[in-house]
């Protein structure tokens, strides 16, 4: 996987001397016991920095999924610490975890779960009527390039449309965090380049701390940092010294 090739442009954040906002020491995750147990995570050790733009790449399989939903306060690890900022996430309580999602971070996953009764305009706002410090809905939506769209439903809407719309929901509450599950692994090739311009675009403006979960090899040419995970554990780290822009990928 060789890294890309444009050292410090202006494509997001120099993350070199930025805070560290995740980091997890001694990470694991058991499902079941004795002879069913599955070991999703073994002993991962991680820092993020703010403003990071990170992929995970890996076979299914390979714990990526189970680290993004730690890191996301969905799921809590078996042993080993994991913490975001100031906020202890191992042994937090649920009601603990919910604001910390609340407060901090947003998800696009796979599929885009939008309400089919709302027009664009309404499924945004359902999220920014429960953030502390929205952005105006409007704004959310031309940040992802929607805005001819924003009274139609997503009946009336493409599929890559309809991902953009979810991560105008995700950011419109300027997460600190945006966590991303395989978010162009139901699109095909140029309409996957128009949802990872808008999760770029939201690294780059906002600031937003990205994760991307990936099988696509490719798209860790966008990233700073490329974690390489294999039987719950991260086998590789490589640093893009010079990234690639959403456009410029191929696949």
């Amino acid at each position: 996987m060789p890294p890309a090739s444009r050292a410090n442009d202006n494509r997001g954040p120099d993350i070199s001397s930025q805070t560290v906002v995740f980091r997890a020491r001694g990470l694991a995750k058991t499902y079941g016991a004795r002879e069913t147990a599955v070991h999703a995570l073994r002993d991962v050790d991680l820092d993020i920095s703010e403003g990071e733009f990170i992929v995970l790449l890996g076979p299914s399989g390979s714990g990526k999924s189970t680290l993004l939903n730690i890191l996301g306060g969905l799921d809590a690890p078996t042993s080993g610490e994991a913490r975001f900022r100031d906020h202890e996430l191992t042994g937090a309580s649920e009601d603990e975890l919910t604001t910390y999602r609340r407060e901090h971070v947003s998800f696009v996953f796979q599929f885009y779960n939008l309400i089919p009764s709302l027009n664009v305009a309404e499924n945004v706002r359902l999220v920014a009527e429960i953030a502390a410090n929205p952005m105006p809905v409007e704004e959310a939506v031309a940040l992802v390039g929607l805005t001819p769209r924003l009274h139609h439903f997503p009946s009336e809407l493409s599929g890559g449309e309809q991902q953009r719309v979810a991560v105008a929901r995700a950011i419109v509450k300027r997460p600190d965090v945006l966590l991303c599950d395989e978010p162009t692994g139901a699109l095909d090739s140029e309409t996957g380049r128009l949802v990872l311009g808008a999760i770029e675009k939201a690294n780059r403006e906002l600031g937003t701390t990205t994760v991307v979960i990936t099988h696509n090899s490719v798209i860790a040419g966008m990233a700073h940092r490329v974690l390489s995970l294999r039987d719950g554990r991260i086998v590789d780290v490589s640093i893009n010294p010079n990234r690639k822009s959403a456009g410029e990928l191929s696949w």
